[in-house]
C-alpha cells in the first residue's frame, strides 16, 4: 500500500520533535511503544498523521509504535494485550514515510513470536491494569529476568530464561520452582563439583592486580578474600606485607570470615549455581567490607555457552563446575540490585562496591588526574642581581626542587600535610606561600600554569563523569578536592556549571569532531579516519582535550580502566567507543586479539574475539600512531616504508589478514621473519 506523499500533515523534524515530547508510552532507544487507551495523550499531529496513513485500520492494532530516529511508524496487533501477562505479537504493519510505502508482517504461524515486557509503560497510571501490570514486571525484576535485555525479545528465549532462572509460568504468572512445582529432575541429577573452580596462578588474580595498580596495597588497608580458592593471591601479598586473610569453603574452610578494609570477592558468585545462594554470598561479602568490596566474575556470551550444557542460568563444564557467563551490564545490574549500591566497572568482569563513599570520591578523583611528568625542571633566565630567596634557594636546591615538582603536581601552592618536607621548607624559608613565590621566579612559571590548566581540566573532567554517572553528592569531598576547587574555582557551584558544560558539549558531534582534528594536529600522532573517527593508543588518551577525555571516560564508566588496552578509536558522529587488543603491542606488526566496541546511547557493550571466529588482523603502519619522541618510532616508520613498498599490497583500509600477507611476502619473495629482524637491528641503533 502506498502513501502520497501530500497526505503526510507533518514534516520529519516535526515528527521528531511530537515524538519526543510524548508523556506516556515505554521508551527505548529506537522507538516509543504506546497502547491504543492511551491515544487520547497522543499529540494532535500525530494524530493526523496515523489518521493520514491508516484510516481504517487502527481498529485491527492495539499499539503504536513510533520510531525516534526514523520517520517510520508501526501498528502492532497484540490480541492478548490485557490477558497475557507476557503476550504475543500476532501481526504488524510498519509505514515507510520516506519511501511512501507499508509493509505487513504476520506472526501467527511462528513457533517464535516476539514478545511484550513491562506492559503498564503503555499505559496511563489512572488505567485500571496498571498496578497489575506493574506488579508483573516486578516479579520478573525479582527473578533476575531483566539483567540481560538482549535475550527476552522473543518467545523460546523468553521461556528459556524463565527456567533457567528457577521459575516457570502457572497461569501465566512466575512460580518459582519447589513441593508444589518441581524442578526438571535432569538438573537434579547433576553433582556440581565446586571445589574443582579453583586454579592455581603464578601472578595475581586480575581483581587483585587491580586493587595493587591503584594504589591499595600500600599497607594501609586491611584486605580479605572471601573464596580464596588454594590462597596464591594471599600467600602474595603477605610477602609484600599486607594485612590480608582468606576464607575459603572447600581450601581454607577453617579460617573465619572477618571484617577488612577490603574485601575481594573473586571469581566466586560464577560459580555457584543457586541464584538466591549468589544473592547472600554477594550480602555477606558486603557485610564484611568496611570501605571498598571488589567483585569480579568470568565473562561470556553465547559463543561460550553454547560449547557446554545448560543448566539453570549457566552451563556445567565437562569438570562437573558450574559457571554463570556474565556480561558486563549484566554484572553491573545484578550487583547494584542486590546491594541497592552503585557498582563501578574496573575493567571487563571487574566492579567495585565503595561502603566509604569519601573513599569512592578520592578513588574517582585520582582515576581522572592525569599523572603529568616533570623530570626536566625549566629555570628562569636570571639578569638581575641574586636576591636573598635565589640564595636560599642555591643553598638548599634539592629541596625547593622537590617542592617546586609537588607545586606542579597538584597545580597550587601544597598543604603543609600535602608536602612531606613541609618542616624543612617552612624553616628555611618561612612558608609555603614565600617558597612558592620564591621559586616562581627561579624556575620558568610557564611550567606551572601548564600544570595548573592541566589540574583544572582533570577536576572539570571528575565532575562531568560524575554527573553522567548521576552519582550522588555526597556532604563532603575529600579534603584535597575542596581545596582544588577553592583554589581554582572560588566555590563549587561554579565548577559544577564547568562541568556540566562541559558534559552538554560532548553531545555536539561538530564538537567532537573539530576536537579530534585538533588533537591530531597538536599531539602529530593518532589515525584519523577521514570524518568518521579517530584512533589513539591507550596511554595517548590523558594528553587529549577535556571534551574528548569525557567521550572516553563516559565509556570507561561501563568499561572500567584501561589497563591492557592498546589502542582507542573515537566515533565522531555514532556515539561510540572502540578498544582494541593486541598479542604483543611491542612487535611491529601485531595481532588483533580483542575488540571491544562500547554504544554509549543505549548504554551496551559489544565484544569480539579474532581467536578463530575471524581472521587474524595484524595492525598496519603502527608508526603513526606513536609520538615521534617515542625510542621505537624511527624503527617502527623504517618498517612501515618496507610493508607500504610491497608489490600488490592496499594499506588504504585495514590491510590485508595475516594469511593474505604471508602470500604477498611470498610473491614479493620476503618474509615477515626477515622484516622483523631489520627492525630488531633498527631497534638496537635507537637504544644505543
Amino acid at each position: 500500500m502506498g502513501i502520497a506523499e501530500s497526505d503526510i500533515p507533518l514534516t520529519f523534524s516535526a515528527y521528531r520533535t511530537t515524538v519526543r515530547s510524548l508523556k506516556v508510552g515505554k521508551r527505548l532507544p529506537d522507538a516509543v511503544y504506546l497502547h491504543r487507551s492511551a491515544i487520547t495523550s497522543v499529540p494532535e499531529e500525530l494524530l493526523d498523521l496515523i489518521a493520514q496513513i491508516a484510516p481504517n485500520e487502527l481498529d485491527e492494532w492495539n499499539v503504536i509504535k513510533f520510531f525516534r530516529r526514523d520517520f517510520r511508524v508501526s501498528l502492532l496487533s497484540y490480541p492478548g494485550f490485557f490477558d497475557d501477562c507476557y503476550p504475543q505479537l500476532h501481526e504488524s504493519r510498519t509505514f515507510d514515510l520516506v519511501r511512501n510505502t507499508s509493509r505487513l508482517v504476520s506472526y501467527v504461524d511462528s513457533k517464535n513470536p516476539p514478545i511484550l515486557h513491562r506492559k503498564e509503560t503503555l499505559i496511563a497510571e489512572s488505567h485500571p491494569s496498571y498496578d497489575v501490570f506493574k506488579e508483573i514486571t516486578k516479579e520478573g525484576e525479582d527473578a533476575g529476568l531483566y539483567e540481560s535485555t538482549n535475550r527476552i525479545g522473543f518467545k523460546k528465549n523468553w521461556e528459556k530464561l524463565i527456567s533457567q532462572k528457577g521459575y516457570c509460568l502457572v497461569d501465566g504468572r512466575l512460580r518459582p520452582f519447589g513441593a508444589d512445582v518441581p524442578e526438571p529432575r535432569a538438573e537434579d541429577e547433576i553433582e556440581i563439583a565446586r571445589h574443582r573452580t579453583a586454579i592455581d596462578r603464578s601472578q595475581l588474580s586480575a581483581p587483585m592486580a587491580f586493587l595493587a595498580r591503584v594504589g591499595y596495597f600500600d599497607g594501609s588497608f586491611s584486605v580479605f578474600d572471601y573464596g580464596c580458592g588454594k590462597g596464591h593471591d594471599i600467600l602474595e601479598l603477605e610477602a609484600h606485607g599486607v594485612d590480608v586473610d582468606g576464607w575459603d569453603p572447600a581450601h581454607r574452610p577453617d579460617s573465619k570470615k572477618r571484617a577488612a578494609d577490603i574485601v575481594n570477592l573473586g571469581f566466586v558468585i560464577n560459580v555457584i549455581e543457586d541464584r538466591s545462594e549468589r544473592v547472600m554470598v554477594l550480602k555477606d561479602a558486603f557485610d564484611l567490607s568496611k570501605k571498598l568490596l571488589v567483585v569480579s566474575v568470568i565473562l561470556g556470551g553465547e559463543s561460550t555457552t553454547r560449547r557446554f550444557k545448560e543448566y539453570k542460568d549457566g552451563v556445567v563444564t565437562s569438570r562437573n563446575t558450574f559457571q554463570k557467563y556474565f556480561g558486563q551490564s549484566e554484572l553491573k545490574h545484578f550487583v547494584e540490585s542486590v546491594l541497592e549500591q552503585k557498582a563501578l566497572a574496573a575493567g571487563p568482569g571487574v566492579f567495585c562496591v565503595f561502603k566509604d563513599k569519601l573513599e569512592e570520591q578520592e578513588f574517582l578523583a585520582r582515576r581522572q588526574r592525569v599523572q603529568r611528568q616533570w623530570k626536566q625542571l625549566t629555570e628562569r633566565d636570571r639578569t638581575a642581581p641574586a636576591v636573598d630567596s635565589q640564595t636560599i634557594i642555591d643553598s638548599n636546591v634539592e629541596l625547593f626542587k622537590s617542592f617546586w615538582i609537588c607545586c606542579l603536581d597538584f597545580g597550587r601552592v601544597p598543604a603543609n600535610d600535602e608536602f612531606d618536607r613541609s618542616d624543612e621548607v617552612r624553616r628555611v624559608i618561612g612558608s609555603h606561600r614565600k617558597a612558592f613565590v620564591a621559586c616562581s621566579k627561579y624556575f620558568d612559571e610557564v611550567d606551572f600554569s601548564s600544570a595548573r590548566d592541566g589540574r583544572i581540566e582533570d577536576i572539570v573532567t571528575f565532575l562531568a563523569l560524575s554527573l553522567f554517572d548521576r552519582r550522588e553528592s555526597y556532604s563532603r569531598m575529600p579534603r584535597s578536592l575542596q581545596r582544588d576547587i577553592k583554589a581554582f574555582f572560588a566555590k563549587p557551584s561554579v565548577a559544577n556549571e564547568l562541568a556540566k558544560q562541559a558534559l552538554f558539549s560532548v553531545a555536539n558531534t561538530e564538537n567532537i569532531a573539530r576536537a579530534c582534528f585538533d588533537a591530531r594536529e597538536r599531539l602529530g600522532c593518532g589515525r584519523l579516519e577521514s570524518d568518521h573517527s579517530y584512533v589513539v593508543t591507550a596511554n595517548t588518551v590523558a594528553n587529549l582535550p577535556g571534551i574528548l577525555r569525557i567521550y572516553v571516560g563516559c565509556a570507561m564508566q561501563l568499561y572500567g580502566d584501561l589497563d591492557g588496552v592498546d589502542l582507542v578509536k573515537i566515533h565522531m558522529t555514532s556515539g561510540k567507543v572502540s578498544l582494541m587488543i593486541y598479542d604483543d603491542f611491542r612487535k611491529p606488526l601485531p595481532l588483533l586479539r580483542q575488540r571491544v566496541k562500547i554504544r554509549l546511547r543505549d548504554q551496551e557493550i559489544d565484544w569480539f574475539d579474532y581467536d578463530g571466529e575471524y581472521a587474524s588482523q595484524p595492525l598496519y603502519l603502527k608508526s603513526q600512531y606513536l609520538s615521534e619522541s617515542a625510542l621505537n618510532f624511527n624503527a617502527q616508520q623504517y618498517f612501515d616504508i618496507q610493508m607500504t613498498n610491497l608489490r600488490g599490497i592496499d594499506l588504504s583500509d585495514f590491510g590485508p589478514s595475516l594469511v593474505e600477507l604471508e602470500a604477498l611476502l611470498s610473491a614479493n619473495k620476503k618474509t615477515l621473519k626477515q622484516l622483523e629482524v631489520c627492525y630488531d637491528k633498527a631497534l638496537k641503533r635507537a637504544e644505543k
